[in-house]
């Protein structure tokens, strides 16, 4: 018996094939093998067209099957994560009506400030333990003020992952974890968030039916099976956005447990069973992927939007687009810790929450012509990186989480020492590199979905810790590096 995950990035679209009965990953792949172009419109803007997240979940399907060969009528499952906090709008036929406004779109800031301000700030992050800020339903109220003729004509408002779901089951639906990390759910009043439909003038009955997050949410159907070269009927069993999901497949499930992850863009996720809210909103709580209202298990989210992109952009800009990332690193290593005094700031992503949503890009500090070269922008780039991570987590700590260990996956910026030693040295924790993605944790919950294990442990097994980092004896150069770049961004 097998299962398949996808994890529907901005980037690629990313598979997984897991053998249900040992556990074990028989191929992973992605498709394309360049990033997916983000379309920008106007300054600040980012959209794509969920046809292009359809098409890379067709090609990856393929390199599956190329990669393993496997009867299509012994797949059992299928689970989906998905980047979080887009924006797609269907009509009365189930046809997209615009691009996809993704989560590093920044035109509804002014929007949910605005929201945030009427509804009040305790009574906000009583609720939603958030603002309204640039999420989803602040999204589809700009939609609403200023396409007005496409608004009217909205049937379903939908997240990424369950526009891809409609794709293969043709079943609508969402989830309590996709409505609260769209800021549509209220976790004190455990349900949809009336102050926020009220405030925004939102109907309702435009969301989607709830569905379990693991559980039949629907079944492959007979078309999407034949573009696929699937069998029809496999059960659609979970979907979560990406960072819930992360935590999952890094078998982090219970309260003080930890999730990071360094791709695009960087996130710590930290899981308490408190309703926890930073009065500035600069970090998030969403429902996890194992939150009931029984058990409200919720995930406070640290989110960075430029990080791994600033360092594929040095890639790209610095004529290194042939080079990877492993020799990228041994260029970087060249140059000493605190990179001969350079310092860049990463947040050149669109607006930053732990800034306050404000938007500074990304820059360079203390360039000097006589002194600096290739290997120092490199390091500069990644420590930039790590340094706000640190800043963000720096928030966390100050909520009262432990950050002591974090456990992450072997597929991103925490492959690199050079980005993770800092973070590890100057928080004082430890890291456990995990072998495992975000499709391949999809597949697995969509076997507990599906009802192949007895519980959710049983279903992620038991994932290898393949490397880990822990603070070393450069603690005073980093410091005096971070105080640095620090400097950098508050002065």
């Amino acid at each position: 018996m097998y299962l398949i995950g996808y994890d529907i990035g901005s980037s690629s679209v990313k598979a997984a094939l897991v053998d249900a009965e040992s556990g074990k990953t028989l191929v992973r792949t992605q498709y394309p093998d360049q990033e997916m172009a983000i379309q920008a419109p106007q300054a600040g803007w980012a959209e794509q067209d969920p046809a292009q997240w359809w098409d890379a979940l067709v090609q990856s399907t393929q390199r599956l099957k190329t990669g393993f060969n496997f009867d299509p009528q012994q797949v059992k499952a299928i689970g989906i994560s998905y980047q979080m906090h887009g924006l797609v709008l269907l009509d009365k036929n189930q046809e997209v009506l615009r691009p996809s406004i993704i989560w590093c779109d920044g035109r509804a800031v002014t929007t949910g400030e605005a929201a945030f301000g009427r509804i009040g700030a305790e009574k906000s992050l009583q609720h939603l333990l958030n603002s309204p800020g640039n999420f989803t339903a602040s999204k589809l109220r700009w939609v609403q003020e200023n396409e007005p003729d496409l608004y009217r004509r909205i049937a379903h408002f939908m997240l990424p992952g369950d526009y891809l779901a409609l794709r293969l089951s043709g079943e609508l639906g969402t989830t309590i974890s996709g409505l609260s990390e769209g800021i549509f759910w209220d976790f004190l009043e455990k349900k949809p968030a009336d102050l926020v439909f009220g405030d925004y003038q939102i109907d309702p009955a435009l969301t989607p039916p709830i569905l379990p997050t693991f559980g039949i949410q629907g079944q492959l159907s007979a078309s999407a099976a034949a573009t696929l070269g699937l069998a029809p009927g496999i059960p659609i069993a979970y979907r979560a956005g990406d960072q819930p999901n992360n935590a999952l497949a890094l078998n982090v499930l219970e309260p003080g447990e930890v999730a990071a992850t360094g791709g695009t863009s960087g996130v710590v996720y930290a899981l308490t069973e408190k309703a926890l809210y930073d009065p500035q909103s600069r970090v998030n709580g969403f429902a996890h992927v194992n939150y009931t209202l029984e058990k409200p298990v919720i995930g406070v989210l640290m989110c960075i939007n430029g990080a791994g992109i600033q360092y594929a952009w040095l890639r790209k800009n610095l004529g290194l687009a042939n080079t990877n990332y492993a020799d990228l690193g041994k260029i970087a290593a060249s140059s000493p810790i605190g990179a001969k005094g350079l310092g860049m700031l990463p947040f050149g992503n669109g607006a930053e929450r732990i800034l306050v949503n404000r938007d500074p890009g990304s820059s360079m500090h203390g360039l000097n012509f006589n002194v600096h070269g290739q290997a120092d922008l490199l390091r500069a780039g990644l420590e930039g990186i790590a340094f706000a991570f640190v800043y963000g987590m720096e928030i966390l700590q100050g909520m009262g989480l432990d950050l002591h260990i974090l456990r992450v996956g072997n597929d991103n910026l925490f492959q690199s020492a050079i980005f993770s030693q800092p973070i590890a040295t100057l928080m004082n924790s430890q890291i456990e590199v995990m072998d495992t993605t975000g499709a391949v944790g999809a597949a697995k919950g969509a076997g507990f979905g599906a009802g192949l294990y007895a519980d959710l442990r049983s279903a992620l097994g038991n994932t290898p810790v393949v490397g880990k980092w822990a603070p070393d004896g450069a603690a005073a150069e980093y410091r005096e590096a971070y105080l640095r770049w620090k400097g950098a961004l508050e002065g």
